[in-house]
């Protein structure tokens, strides 16, 4: 039976893969620093520290899995752009990808990032576009990507990279830009935003675990883009957003001032995770983003 091993299992995307991967009938087991208080049924437990030679090495002779889905890195909103955090992230992934296979492990798929690409190369992004990361965190993804892919090879170990995009949903962090917003918009609050004019590839926290799961659960090796394929303006997003909030009063567009950096498109080519992986979103943007202000909204409903 496939055994799965999945790290970040207490992070946002990293809950819900859980739970995508239970759906298609794998033995799951989820490792945290700190695993939560409410687990996900038919999912055993494990708590280590990825970063500790250790800990990381004991965890996989324990395990034995036959396959990896590695999701934990450094993740503070806003910070991990340039944190020099990001960097240990790389030699650990590394290590944990010769280590699995070293414990007998066949198959493993790492989280990647829009963020390796070059921004300014034709949209949409396919994989083989330009790669020039403009972030310390893109470029420590990129390097993490390439040793391990040349680790693999070596080693004879299947590898998949899933480039992730930009995603949202509930129990998303409020920092970020959609749950920001909603979170206004559902406490009846001002919310202010750029002018909006630039296009993001947004896909539902749901549907960026599921497409990992069906990873997993596939063949398909290199990398692949999470991504919707469509690109949609940050202005129509929180559009969107304040019409499911029923309170378009209180959208503020262009109250806060863009970044004269910011890429005008960055919008994913879907075609290799819908035709070789076979996978397609189950949300559409307006069912997503309902879904996260009615979930902003019960929360302030909560005492």
């Amino acid at each position: 039976m496939t055994r799965v091993l999945v790290t970040g299992a207490s992070g946002f995307v990293g809950r819900r893969a859980l739970v995508a991967l239970r759906r298609r009938g794998l033995e799951v087991h989820a490792v945290a620093r700190r695993p939560p208080g409410e687990q996900a049924d038919g999912v055993a437990w494990h708590a280590a520290d990825l970063l500790e030679d250790g800990a990381r090495r004991a965890l996989l002779e324990h395990v034995r899995a036959t396959h990896l889905l590695h999701l934990a890195w450094y993740a503070e909103p806003g910070a991990f752009w340039s944190a020099r955090e990001n960097a240990p992230w790389v030699a650990a992934s590394v290590r944990l990808v010769e280590e699995f296979a070293d414990a007998g492990g066949e198959r493993a798929v790492l989280a990647g990032s829009c963020a390796e690409y070059d921004w300014a190369a034709a949209q949409p992004l396919r994989e083989d576009a330009p790669l020039r990361p403009a972030t310390f965190y893109g470029v420590c993804k990129d390097a993490t990507r390439r040793v391990a892919e040349g680790l693999a090879e070596r080693l004879g170990l299947s590898l998949a990279w899933g480039r992730i995009f930009f995603l949202y949903g509930p129990e998303e962090d409020e920092r970020r830009l959609v749950a920001s917003v909603a979170r206004a918009l559902a406490a009846g609050e001002r919310a202010a935003i750029s002018e909006g004019s630039q296009r993001r590839d947004f896909l539902h926290v749901d549907d960026v675990a599921g497409a990992f799961a069906a990873l997993v659960d596939g063949a398909v090796a290199g990398p692949v883009n999470v991504a919707s394929g469509e690109g949609v303006a940050v202005r129509r997003i929180a559009e969107l957003l304040a019409q499911a909030a029923g309170r378009p009063d209180l959208l503020d567009v262009g109250a806060v001032a863009g970044r004269p950096d910011d890429p005008p498109e960055i919008v994913g080519d879907a075609g290799r995770l819908r035709d070789e992986v076979g996978w397609r979103p189950g949300f559409s943007l307006e069912e997503g983003l309902t879904q996260t202000v009615a979930w902003w909204r019960d929360r302030e409903r909560t005492p």
